[in-house]
C-alpha cells in the first residue's frame, strides 16, 4: 500500500511539527503548510489523502480554504479535519456544506489527531471500494 499523504495546515508551527512527527512516525507522508493561501497551493499540487486544518488563521481562514478547495474539481473530495479553539465550534449547517469530516479541539493529543485520521480513511476505503 502506497504511503498516504496529510497536508497539515496551522499559523502555529510547534502544531505542524508535533502533528507532522506523529504522522510520519506513523508512517505517512506530510506536506506543511502555515496559512490557508499556500495550503491551497500545495492540495492542488500534492493532492493529499486527507487534510488537517486550523480553523482561524491568517490570509485565508480555515472554512475559507476549504470553500475553495470544494469549488476546485481536483481536490473537491479530500476529506478534512478541522482544528478549533475550544470555545470557537463552527454549526454543524457549516460541517455538512463544506463536507468536513471531523472537527478536534485545541489542545488536542497527536494520538487523537492520528486515530481520526486512520478512521476516516478507512471509512472512505471501505466506501470506495464498494461503489
Amino acid at each position: 500500500m502506497a504511503e498516504k499523504k496529510v497536508l497539515v495546515v496551522d499559523d502555529e508551527i510547534h502544531i505542524v511539527y508535533v502533528a507532522a512527527i506523529k504522522l510520519r512516525n506513523n508512517g505517512y507522508e506530510v506536506v506543511t503548510a502555515t496559512n490557508g493561501a499556500e495550503a491551497f497551493e500545495l492540495a492542488c499540487a500534492e493532492k493529499p489523502d486527507i487534510i488537517v486544518t486550523d480553523f482561524q488563521m491568517p490570509a485565508m481562514t480555515g472554512l475559507e480554504f476549504v470553500k475553495k478547495i470544494r469549488q476546485n474539481e481536483e481536490t473537491k473530495d479530500i476529506p478534512v479535519i478541522l482544528l478549533t479553539a475550544r470555545n470557537f465550534a463552527i454549526s454543524k449547517e457549516q460541517e455538512q456544506d463544506l463536507q468536513i469530516s471531523g472537527c478536534i479541539s485545541k489542545p488536542f493529543s497527536p494520538k487523537e489527531l492520528l486515530e481520526n485520521i486512520e478512521d476516516i480513511l478507512y471509512q472512505r476505503a471501505v466506501v470506495n471500494r464498494e461503489a
